[in-house]
């Protein structure tokens, strides 16, 4: 067979680099053209904001310089990957504004709130006067109106510390006196330099929504959600969550561990037996009050609810609650959620057409509430048992309850008032539970409640369910998309929270979790969130497992709990 010729010729090297997007255009610029500019130009006027970008599959800046042809896809301010750099960039914008009117003062951007903001505080001081926010908010707004650049560098790890000594910030000091790498970066924001783990804007013209709003014993900076990127939701009050943020705030402040520095100090000096010690202490305490309270109240009170997001430890809580309530001479009775699923053929479909076995319509409500009702009053009832492989409820055993029995359901309806319409609020009694973390890796880069939970449940699912990180991560935008539809709105519906996070967890976790997130390798598209994730894990000196005690929740997801097969029976 002729070889098919091919025509070859001479060619010039390009001064010039080629940004390919998804919907076929290539747009051409010189060497080192950043990828901002050729946003601008592929994007003219488009109504959501684009934060940063894909580049050949790798998260950039807009600032990032393009040396060689590339593919590139826009990241936008509705994207998980954008709304982080947002928040942070806003965060480091309303830092630099406060250092300019008020050089001396130190602000912690504590925790976040479910309407799209961060609950700040400052310290050493009262808090802000409603005239000193508005003077904050004005020079933050003149910043943005200046569209003053935000600009990186590389500075010698000694430089910066001893930037962060001069100004009294001893949580960057204690962070970064480990830092292997003999540089740091830091950003700035006209003469302000800082460290922010993770990406920015380019400039503080990108930073237009957002306010600044007092909320005593601080003020919250508000900021727009991923579903509403332009427009700021309404503001509302959240007591019970703001509560629990405090009271773990004590935990901390009792436990000489603020910050992820400090724990590195407890985890090298050896004080981290007693601070697991107290943190599972501490843990213990609160879920017996809890139990205490539902005893105090067992002649009313005959159904405990019990919800909350993926990965909060709702299982070990709930088992851990019934050791508790027999302790209070209450005899609990678990009843499973899972098993009152309708047949598969009759669950409801998404928009997708696919089963949406989250939907509240997914269980067979009003059975489920006539079995309830005849379990109260005495009666003996024979419970459902479902067959997820064949997709069908199927006989299960009979049961017969006493008037000592309270009867505890754990799922995630189970603080929906749509669950039991047929019982009495006044029978009831509503648990949140979640991992609700406030241990910052120092006062301006906070540890998300949503990456706690996103690190126990790939373990757990690896541990326990043999899939792997990647697997884990596709799920998790659903499971996410789940929590904010079905759960959050009802969160506030609880007669007490329970937080379930523990100071230490993430030095134990990370050992355990970074092999797994390792395996995610290119071209993968869950590469860039595994690369986040190992980023911030490497701030984290790791802790060996077996420390933590056999009843804590931390067990749920590493294994070797001694809970894991308890089930309370009805005697």
């Amino acid at each position: 067979m002729a070889e098919e010729k091919t025509h070859v010729w001479a060619s010039k090297p390009r001064d010039t680099v080629q940004a390919s997007f998804p919907d076929g255009r290539t747009f051409e610029a010189p060497i080192g053209t950043r990828v901002e500019a050729f946003i601008r130009a592929a994007y003219p006027a488009h109504p959501v904001p684009i934060i940063a970008a894909l580049v050949n599959k790798e998260l950039r800046e807009l600032a990032y310089p393009l040396q060689r042809d590339a593919d590139v896809v826009p990241v936008f301010l509705s994207d998980s990957d954008g709304v982080r750099i947002y928040r942070r960039s806003l965060a480091f914008l309303m830092v630099t504004a406060i250092s300019e009117l008020y050089p001396d003062l130190q602000v912690v951007v504590d925790h976040s709130l479910p309407f799209g903001g961060y609950f700040c505080r400052v310290l050493g001081r009262e808090e802000f006067s409603a005239e000193e926010l508005q003077a904050v908010e004005a020079r933050m707004r003149a910043i943005v109106e200046e569209d003053a650049p935000i600009t990186k560098e590389r500075v010698p790890v000694e430089d910066a510390l001893a930037i962060f000594r001069q100004r009294g910030q001893d949580d960057k000091v204690r962070l970064f006196s480990r830092r292997r790498k003999d540089y740091l970066t830091l950003y700035r924001l006209h003469d302000y330099r800082d460290y922010f783990h993770g990406y920015m804007v380019p400039s503080a013209g990108y930073l237009r929504y957002f306010a600044l709003r007092p909320s005593p014993p601080g003020f919250v900076l508000q900021y727009p959600r991923r579903h509403r990127p332009t427009e700021l939701l309404p503001y509302v009050e959240y007591p019970r969550l703001s509560a629990v943020f405090r009271e773990y705030g004590n935990w901390l402040r009792l436990l000489g561990v603020e910050d992820v520095g400090s724990l590195n100090d407890a985890v090298e000096n050896g004080r981290i037996r007693e601070i697991i010690l107290v943190s599972e202490a501490l843990h213990e305490e609160r879920i017996a009050a809890i139990a205490h309270e539902i005893a105090a109240q067992k002649d009313r009170i005959r159904l405990v609810l019990i919800a909350g997001p993926s990965a909060s430890g709702k299982t070990t809580f709930s088992k851990r609650l019934a050791v508790q309530l027999l302790a209070h001479g209450v005899r609990p009775f678990p009843l499973a959620l899972d098993d009152y699923f309708v047949d598969r053929d009759k669950t409801p479909r998404d928009e997708k057409g696919e089963y949406d076995f989250e939907a509240l319509e997914a269980l067979d409500l009003p059975f489920f509430n006539e079995q309830l009702l005849a379990l109260m009053e005495g009666k003996e009832v024979t419970l459902p048992r479902f067959d997820f492989q064949a997709g069908v409820r199927r006989e299960g055993p009979t049961v017969q309850l006493g008037p000592d029995h309270i009867i505890i359901v754990e799922g995630i309806h189970g603080l929906n008032p749509r669950l039991v319409p047929a019982i009495p609020r006044e029978w009831t009694f509503r648990i949140y539970v979640s991992a609700l973390t406030q241990l910052n890796m120092d006062r301006h880069n906070r540890v998300p409640t949503t990456d706690t939970r996103l690190i126990r449940r790939i373990v757990r699912d690896a541990t326990f369910r043999g899939y792997t990180a990647e697997e884990t991560l596709n799920r998790w935008e659903s499971v996410r998309r789940g929590e904010k539809r079905h759960i959050f709105p009802y969160q506030e519906h609880a007669d007490v929270m329970f937080n379930s996070a523990l100071v230490y967890e993430l030095a134990v976790l990370k050992p355990l979790v970074e092999p797994l997130l390792l395996q995610i390798e290119p071209p993968s598209p869950r590469r860039v969130e595994a690369k986040r994730l190992l980023a911030f894990l490497e701030w984290f000196t790791p802790c060996p497992p077996d420390l933590v005690p056999d009843n804590s929740i931390l067990r749920e997801f590493i294994g070797g709990s001694i809970l894991r097969d308890y089930i309370p029976v009805a005697r």
